[in-house]
């Protein structure tokens, strides 16, 4: 379970699951911030007018909800269900399963400093949040610009360790770009000249190019940066289709698988 230290501010977005349900408010725990208990009264379950708010919510699931006010002597939040739109609410619910990935990552450099997790959150977890919002945020940085976080007062050894284990988890994947290719030619030597050109683009680029029936081919591009292959896929073709007399060639990039 994602942990934050402390209670969560005004007008911050968190995750919450209903424990009580009363004809007038609903009780919760706050998700990410351990004992935090809050309430939201039936006027801000929905933006309809509701006799029964058992019909909007349920006991044991989980929502998102909007802070409307924080009492630090009580641990108590008070908080409503109908002052955020859809996406606010898909937004928050991406940036949770986030720093899920993050404290997975996390729960590997405690085993990599021989401590627990609860321990790795005191030391760097929560310090981590504080300074960029989220861990995944930091945990990107890092893998940029490792500096960055030495200039927010992460220590060597940490950014050092946090380097490492993020870039372990965070490999690219490979994946296939494709660009189907129409071509034919009105000479007698037609075939022979398909042949050639795409004998030559294999040989020059690597491809891997499939026949599928005439005038229909496949060229393939293994890949971890799909956005920069489709890019040069492109240009790669768009050269090589230049020059060509007494036929047609189209070519169109359908994606990665």
């Amino acid at each position: 379970m994602v942990k934050r230290k402390g209670l969560p501010e005004i007008d911050d977005n968190v995750l919450v699951t209903i424990s009580n349900i009363t004809p007038y408010s609903a009780t919760c725990t706050l998700d990410e911030y351990g004992n935090a208990e809050g309430m939201i009264h039936a006027s801000e379950v929905s933006g309809k007018w509701i006799k029964d708010i058992r019909k909007f919510i349920k006991t044991g699931r989980q929502y998102v909800g909007k802070v409307l006010d924080v009492d630090t002597s009580k641990n108590f939040v008070t908080l409503s269900l109908k002052r955020l739109s859809k996406r606010a609410r898909e937004m928050k619910m991406e940036d949770y399963k986030k720093e899920q990935k993050a404290e997975k990552i996390l729960e590997q450099i405690a085993k990599k400093k021989g401590i627990k997790l609860n321990e790795a959150y005191e030391k760097i977890g929560y310090l981590l949040q504080e300074k960029y919002g989220d861990m995944f945020i930091a945990f990107e940085q890092v893998t940029k610009s490792p500096d960055l976080l030495i200039d927010k007062g992460i220590s060597k050894d940490w950014v050092q360790i946090i380097k490492e284990v993020t870039e372990e988890n965070t490999q690219r994947k490979e994946v296939k770009i494709k660009a189907e290719i129409e071509m034919k030619f009105y000479t007698p030597d037609g075939i022979d000249r398909i042949k050639k050109i795409l004998t030559d683009l294999t040989n020059k680029y690597k491809f891997n190019v499939k026949y599928i029936s005439a005038p229909l081919y496949i060229i393939e591009v293994k890949t971890d940066n799909p956005k920069l292959a489709q890019k040069n896929l492109r240009e790669q073709l768009t050269t090589a289709f230049a020059g060509i007399k007494d036929g047609e060639v189209a070519f169109k990039i359908i994606g990665e698988k």
